[in-house]
């Protein structure tokens, strides 16, 4: 199965999301001493008005994402829906989302629904 150009457009997007987010993430591991402190992590989400929104955007779009996904997943017989969640927090997800429309596009190339 050859890869479309919006396929294609997917996994950049989720290569820049994984790229991008990690960068930051070393950053802050090396400032906390070497270590991923998760508490001070999510704190720093919401050090000000602009992080807490920018946060709270993050958590709703990741929620709406977790929920179209599960019953995409279902709908169209994606296999281990559990991935997802753990991408989603334990990567990141500017990572998870485009590696999950990448993937239901091909399955939807292989359905013959495209």
């Amino acid at each position: 199965m050859q890869v479309t150009a919006r396929q294609m457009a997917y996994l950049i997007l989720a290569g820049v999301g994984l790229v991008a987010t990690w960068y930051f993430n070393l950053q802050f591991i090396a400032e906390s001493g070497g270590g991923l402190d998760y508490i001070g992590f999510f704190r720093a989400g919401y050090t000000n008005a602009a992080s807490s929104s920018l946060s709270n955007d993050l958590l709703v779009g990741c929620g709406a994402f977790l929920v179209f996904s599960f019953f995409e997943c279902r709908r169209l017989g994606l296999r281990h829906w559990w991935v997802w969640p753990l991408l989603t927090f334990g990567i990141a997800f500017a990572f998870a989302f485009p590696l999950f429309l990448y993937f239901r596009e091909r399955r939807l190339e292989q359905a013959g629904r495209h």
